[in-house]
């Protein structure tokens, strides 16, 4: 327990006087060093986190949930809880030329009704026609700029598929009809990916009905795991895959990232702490007439080790506070920041292709700014005991002697 003297005495010891002047300066450093770290840390884990989760949401918008390939067995469908729907499709690789254009992508088959659920779709930025049928193609919004060419016109496809001429093997072409546009928010997949109708795709690439394969999309796809390890009981011997599989390295190296940042900004947190030492100190040395005082009219050594200790525990904690005030609400406004700066000094500081998102997202993780103040706290707890320590050990009467 703190008794009432003890505090009045750490809030004494906490006022500022014009003869503790280095001593201040060391006092409002450790307060700004400790503040600006934990915002810093917070702003830095919001964009880490909101940056994840919108990379997720578009990931996870635009390809199935999970997959599973069956090597020449028939299909069945499955009953799940959290099951959203599955439909049948396949895909193939082939080569899209328009004039003296030419890009190798990745074309993926669905029957037309089951194009029309798509999330992409039903995308706001979806132009165009549904209409998946015959030689109907839709492509990516980048991969339109790469070829020039809009709805309405008209592409060759080659697959490597072969058929047999006179003359030998040729690869077989087919020209088809663009109908609509797609835009994923991920340039990779708008430039890379294109969809066809399912039929019009086993027959461009010899493949019959066997090698089609089941997608799943799930109410809540963040708990993939689950509906993986699920997948595998009801499918023992099929290729079962999710979402998370296909992009794992990117996301581990988000992880990674994610850790590495909170390291490195831990350090400001961690030498702003030590800034405290120094403060209290020289608050010791300053004080040592005060301490000889206290300990002559019967103030326990315990008590002035509470005291100095309340004095720098205080400075961390408010510093700390306030540090989460700061980040916080820089945070929640991150991006009428961003704008502000760009408006202002005409610079783009999150550009679109770069970044993938024409927006700075921030997600603020409640966790987080709990385990960065805890962090920030013992830090400051574990550098004022040692000052303390040193103010309680000071001998009453050499303290007064000179006095």
């Amino acid at each position: 327990m703190i008794s009432q003297l003890e505090k009045e005495v750490t809030f004494r010891f906490l006022k500022t006087r014009k003869n503790d002047g280095f001593l201040n300066i060391i006092s409002i450093f450790s307060f700004i060093g400790i503040s600006l770290g934990v915002a810093v840390l917070i702003i830095v884990m919001s964009v880490m986190n909101g940056f994840r989760t919108e990379l997720i949401a578009k990931i996870v918008g635009f390809n199935a949930h999970a997959v599973v390939q069956q090597e020449n067995k028939p299909l069945k469908n499955i009953q799940e809880l959290d099951l959203a729907k599955n439909i049948v499709s396949s895909d193939g690789e082939a080569v899209i030329m328009n004039k003296n254009i030419t890009k190798g992508v990745f074309l993926k088959g669905y029957l037309e009704n089951d194009f029309r659920n798509l999330e992409i779709a039903k995308n706001k930025e979806f132009s165009g026609s549904q209409n998946l049928n015959n030689n109907n193609i839709s492509i990516g919004k980048e991969l339109s700029f790469n070829l020039n060419v809009d709805i309405g016109d008209t592409i060759t496809v080659m697959s490597p598929a072969g058929i047999q001429t006179l003359v030998g093997t040729l690869p077989k072409q087919e020209n088809f009809k663009i109908v609509s546009i797609f835009d994923s928010g991920l340039s990779d997949y708008n430039e890379n990916i294109a969809y066809i109708n399912l039929e019009t795709l086993e027959s461009f690439f010899n493949k019959n009905k066997e090698d089609r394969f089941l997608e799943f999309y799930f109410k809540d796809p963040k708990n993939i795991e689950i509906h993986k390890k699920n997948l595998k009981t009801q499918f023992p011997d099929s290729l079962v895959y999710t979402w998370s599989d296909m992009n794992k390295s990117l996301f581990s190296a988000l992880k990674v990232e994610r850790n590495v940042m909170f390291i490195i900004l831990s350090l400001i947190i961690i030498v702003a702490a030590f800034n405290i030492i120094s403060g209290l100190t020289i608050l010791v040395k300053n004080k040592t007439r005060d301490i000889g005082i206290l300990k002559s009219i019967g103030v326990s050594s315990k008590s002035i080790k509470k005291i100095f200790f309340l004095v720098g525990f205080f400075i961390g904690t408010s510093a700390t506070l306030f540090g989460v005030v700061v980040g916080t609400l820089f945070s929640i406004y991150i991006e009428n920041i961003r704008q502000f700066i760009s408006n202002v000094f005409g610079i783009s500081l999150f550009p679109e292709d770069i970044y993938i998102l024409n927006s700075m997202p921030s997600e603020i993780n409640l966790n987080s700014i709990i385990i960065i103040s805890l962090c920030s706290i013992i830090a400051t707890i574990l550098v004022s005991i040692y000052p303390a320590s040193k103010a309680s050990s000071l001998d009453t009467v050499k303290t007064l002697k000179y006095e």
